[in-house]
């Protein structure tokens, strides 16, 4: 230690009438302690404030940078020492460093910097606004052949590309090429996993999702996948899953995607398809969410179904029904879903059996396939009425409902199985599905959910609940004075902040239960007619016309 702070007080000397030769030794000796004893040295360099002297000393002309940028790197891995080197100005002069013809710069000067910003965001995000990021790529193109360059840009970008500020920068650079270029060339699985932990969080973002699409990202992702496909080693496996997540990943951009998918006729489509029918798990996966993503448009929902790509999917399912992979279930009625919802696609799936392949998965417990199942059967009886007649006479899936309507703990489950239940009397019109859902406790969940924050439910809820007091409300009216649902339409129609489809929809049930003696004595003590009457004056011409309608209704009656 004691020739460290002879070192020390010699460069303090030296740095001040730049002798070369003596700042040269000083630096040696410098880091041959931080080789030794990285954290004492550190502290030692600290104490005798060394790094105010270290900018000047960061010229690009000078043979010291190099080791003035190695002996910053060196004491930035503590994390104590991170402070210090911002604090002594070290960052600007580094920066204009990576400007530096000199490869052995560069490459101390990226370990100085990543060090010192190493987990703070703030400090990365002033390295962004510093514009090293267009500088990190045009290295990372001039210098591609010297793998130690080559990786500390790779981490530079892992690092940065986590920040959002990050993603614009990036994007108006060629990196989606540099990085295409690179993995191409590689053959280790190191160097590919470097690669891919820098692409994941690029590919986020929507402009350098179809950037690396167009620079061939994926077709070099599917010969990853047919290399790995039938490997056995963990490092294959990791390959697979990672470059087939990654194709899912750069689907998730509309441009992208819609590139990839070519009118239906694309390769890249083509072959994702053919991981459907896989043994393999993790390409059945991908398979299944690829193709719930390539299913974002109308025109690619009717193709996919014309095509058969329905029974592919129905298919997978059945063999994932007992002892299955919830992700895979997960994922296949994703696809279905969103392949459900153009209406000329929910007759030919209907005939196809993807509501009876569907139904096999009501006594799944796990919450994500149960929110999906839901959403599916949803989106298939829109519109269709026997579907939704059919569906809701069957007690077993109208009593699994009623039962996730109380599925407090996951909200999505619970909102789904409401919507459903609703759906099925919207949709079937029918007295029988009333029947079966009075019969199955419903009712007083619709009422529940025209209490909801989200209009659209409440609004379904009171159409469904119009419908079971049209078609029959002897039965229901037990469960109506229960569920306290002329408060809850009174409430509804005092709140100044209900939608005027909420106000009319609240009417016209109004109106509907009048005809039950119980039910029309409590609107009659809630004194309705005072509301209604003032919604006469409503800026809604269909909602002043049907609060006369009622008045007339109430007074009537009263």
């Amino acid at each position: 230690m004691d020739n460290l702070s002879d070192a020390l007080e010699k460069l303090k000397l030296a740095s001040t009438d730049s002798a070369t030769d003596s700042v040269e030794s000083c630096l040696d000796c410098l880091l041959k302690a931080l080789s030794n004893n990285n954290t004492e040295a550190s502290v030692k360099i600290q104490e005798m404030g060394v790094l105010p002297l270290l900018p000047p000393l960061l010229s690009p002309q000078s043979s010291c940078t190099p080791k003035v940028a190695n002996i910053i790197a060196e004491v930035a891995k503590n994390e104590f020492m991170r402070s210090p080197c911002v604090e002594a100005g070290l960052i600007p002069p580094l920066t204009q460093l990576l400007n530096s013809p000199n490869q052995e710069v560069l490459l101390q000067t990226g370990r100085a910097l990543g060090n010192i910003c190493y987990d703070s965001h703030s400090l990365q995000a002033q390295l962004i606004n510093m514009g090293v990021i267009p500088t990190l790529v045009q290295l990372l193109g001039i210098h591609s052949h010297n793998a130690a360059l080559t990786e500390m840009c790779l981490i530079a970008f892992g690092n940065l590309a986590e920040l959002e500020s990050s993603k614009e920068q990036f994007a108006s650079t060629n990196i989606a090429e540099e990085l295409v270029r690179l993995f191409q060339k590689q053959a280790e699985h190191e160097k590919k996993e470097m690669i891919f932990e820098v692409l994941a969080p690029l590919a986020e973002n929507d402009v350098i999702k179809l950037q690396l699409v167009e620079a061939g990202l994926v077709e070099c992702l599917l010969e990853v996948v047919a290399q790995t496909v039938d490997g056995e080693r963990e490092e294959d496996i990791a390959q697979l899953k990672t470059a087939s997540d990654l194709i899912v990943l750069l689907l998730l951009g509309d441009e992208s995607m819609q590139k990839l998918f070519e009118g239906g006729k694309g390769s890249v489509f083509q072959r994702v398809l053919s991981w459907i029918p896989s043994h393999n798990h993790q390409l059945q996966l991908a398979g299944a969410l690829a193709i719930a993503n390539f299913a974002r448009n109308d025109g690619n929902c009717i193709h996919m179904v014309d095509t058969g790509i329905v029974q592919k999917l129905l298919e997978l399912l059945d063999r994932h029904v007992e002892e299955g992979n919830v992700t895979v279930q997960h994922a296949a009625l994703s696809a279905l879903r969103n392949l459900a919802i153009p209406v000329v696609n929910k007759s030919k799936m209907l005939s196809a059996g993807v509501a009876d392949v569907v139904l096999r998965f009501l006594q799944s417990e796990m919450p994500p396939v149960q929110f999906k199942l839901l959403g599916t059967l949803r989106m298939l009886i829109d519109t269709q009425a026997e579907a939704a007649d059919q569906l809701g006479t069957n007690g077993k899936l109208v009593e699994r409902l009623v039962e996730w309507c109380e599925a407090k703990d996951h909200a999505g489950v619970m909102g789904e199985s409401n919507r459903l239940l609703s759906a099925l009397i919207r949709h079937s019109k029918s007295k029988e599905v009333v029947r079966t859902v009075i019969q199955g406790g419903g009712v007083k969940h619709l009422v529940t959910m025209a209490t909801s924050e989200h209009m659209i439910m409440q609004n379904e809820a009171l159409v469904a609940l119009g419908l079971i007091a049209a078609l029959d409300l002897v039965a229901a009216e037990k469960d109506f004075v229960g569920a306290n649902l002329v408060s809850v339409l009174h409430k509804l129609l005092s709140d100044e902040r209900s939608a005027p489809e909420i106000k009319y929809n609240s009417m016209i049930l109004i109106c509907a239960v009048m005809g039950s003696e119980p039910l029309h004595k409590e609107v009659q003590s809630l004194a309705f007619i005072d509301v209604v009457s003032k919604l006469r004056a409503h800026e809604n011409k269909t909602v002043s016309h049907q609060a006369s309608l009622t008045e007339q209704r109430l007074t009537a009656q009263s």
